[in-house]
């Protein structure tokens, strides 16, 4: 954990290759990442399920404890909103990833029901102090990565609830603030300079460069489930390709 926290305090912001299973987690590997992390979306895809909690706790613990055992890269786990509302629970599941090797987990501050909506900021915030206390009791140490999906929800007014959560989460005793679909600079600027703690921001077509996230003082960046998607296009095209040619040596080219 103290490594993986170490790499949010770099000049360049840590590169987080989002993976959803051994092969990507390798390729990552391989790829010359820093860090994996899992990506809720794409490892639900992966299972058949859409993305909101829908896939059972049980399945996310055995496809983390594959990817675990596979890489030797530091892993943070996107726990989504905790797969409970309890507290106890919520602490006993990040229990679980901490004892099979995972150094982090993202949890978000919006719930899906029929659709995505923020967390009261207060309730979430009293969340998350009673969390890090029950995992300190527990002895369990780990880099807690707190989502705020003002940005993602698309409010009006992202950046100013944006500025009031990130305040209270680091009261709250978050390490870290996530802020998916934040692109503009001034925004990021904001976020960076109202808080002490690394400012982690996801990959979207209007997110600036690397270098130019660094000189606003970004600590981590995020690939989402990008590149899955991206990968699943390709083989839709490669199958495509083999049908429409009725040859499948476009396979070995």
């Amino acid at each position: 954990m103290i490594e993986f926290k170490q790499l949010h305090q770099q000049k360049m912001p840590l590169l987080l290759a989002n993976v959803w299973d051994v092969t990507s987690a390798k390729c990552a590997e391989q790829a010359g990442y820093q860090a994996i992390g899992t990506s809720s979306a794409a490892l639900a895809a992966v299972l058949g399920y859409e993305d909101g909690e829908h896939m059972p706790f049980e399945e996310l613990l055995f496809v983390v404890k594959r990817i675990a055992a596979s890489s030797n890269l530091p892993l943070s786990v996107d726990i989504e909103s905790g797969y409970s509302t309890d507290l106890h629970i919520i602490a006993h599941h990040i229990q679980q990833l901490a004892e099979l090797g995972v150094v982090g987990i993202n949890i978000e501050d919006s719930r899906v029901r029929e659709s995505r909506t923020l967390c009261n900021k207060d309730e979430f915030a009293t969340l998350l102090q009673g969390l890090r206390a029950e995992l300190t009791s527990r002895d369990v140490s780990i880099f807690i990565n707190v989502r705020c999906d003002a940005f993602l929800l698309g409010l009006e007014n992202a950046i100013d609830e944006a500025l009031i959560r990130a305040s209270s989460y680091q009261a709250a005793g978050a390490d870290g603030l996530f802020f998916p679909c934040i692109s503009h600079e001034q925004d990021i600027t904001k976020i960076v300079e109202a808080t002490s703690l690394p400012i982690n921001v996801m990959a979207i077509p209007s997110l600036p460069d690397i270098d130019t996230l660094a000189q606003l003082g970004v600590k981590r960046v995020s690939t989402g489930n990008f590149a899955q998607i991206s990968m699943n296009e390709q083989l839709i095209a490669q199958l495509s390709k083999i049908k429409t040619q009725r040859s499948c040596s476009g396979l070995f080219e």
